[in-house]
């Protein structure tokens, strides 16, 4: 099984952000403070990724907020905030989160997942699904042995399972004659995965499977294989994926060659 990128990971790649070019005059002065226009700049990028549309309103808007944050900081220097030691952590994990997320953001770009590599890992993964199958079970769900051995006999003299599904404590499925829908065996518990696969399309099992949830009477109305998405459907997916365990490789490599006591 292969081993998912870090949340950490994840993090930093989501967070990474092209900012636009930095002016060099400041936009605004607070109390003899400058406030640099780079600050602008990368706001105005930040809200651009987020789907806002540059105009004169949103610089106003932008300049604003800048001011406000600079008024607020300088007050809290004054109360002495900047000298707390749990304050002075919080800004160096803010000062490093930056550092790490140009670097990783430059990374991302001389080491880009190429086209024929993301269509090898689609064939890789298409080959791993070629022996799998979907099922479309129904069951109905009851508390004890006895219920289920009696929902069996009627089965056998002829009832129909979706009849005999409204007696099913699986609120889920009881009113749709038990019916689980297309599944992987891999989403159901063990016991039940076990007992679906041995079923022929038609059969019901012929006796109660016992999980955590109670007794299970199961009946399997049809089996296919499923067809794969196609590469064009999931490349979006896979490159993220792939860019994700590229960035992860080279944070291990980072880690392991690094002198740590």
């Amino acid at each position: 099984m292969k081993s998912f990128p870090s949340r950490l990971a994840l993090i930093l790649i989501t967070g990474l952000i092209s900012h636009a070019a930095m002016a060099a005059d400041p936009i605004a002065t607070v109390n003899g403070k400058a406030i640099p226009a780079a600050r602008a700049s990368t706001m105005l990028a930040e809200q651009k990724v987020q789907g806002a549309t540059e105009s004169a309103e949103l610089r106003d808007a932008v300049r604003e907020e800048l001011i406000r944050r600079e008024v607020l900081a300088q007050e809290a220097s004054k109360a002495g905030m900047d000298k707390k030691e749990d304050i002075q952590a919080q800004m160096d994990l803010a000062r490093q989160a930056v550092l790490i997320r140009a670097y990783l953001q430059d990374y991302v770009k001389s080491h880009p997942v190429t086209d024929d590599a993301v269509k090898a890992e689609y064939e890789n993964i298409k080959s791993q699904m070629s022996g799998a199958k979907e099922y479309k079970p129904r069951h109905i769900l009851v508390e004890t042995d006895t219920e289920a051995k009696v929902i069996i006999a009627k089965l056998g003299a002829g009832e129909k399972f979706e009849t005999l599904a409204t007696q099913s404590k699986d609120p889920g499925s009881k009113d749709k004659g038990g019916e689980l829908g297309w599944s992987n065996p891999a989403m159901f518990v063990k016991p039940f995965a076990d007992a679906l696969q041995q079923l022929a399309k038609g059969q019901y099992t012929k006796e109660p499977v016992k999980t955590d949830f109670g007794y299970h009477v199961i009946q399997l109305d049809d089996v296919r294989q499923p067809e794969p998405p196609t590469l064009e459907e999931v490349k979006p997916q896979l490159q993220q994926r792939m860019q994700q365990q590229v960035v992860e490789k080279h944070m291990l490599e980072l880690r392991a060659k690094a002198e740590i006591k």
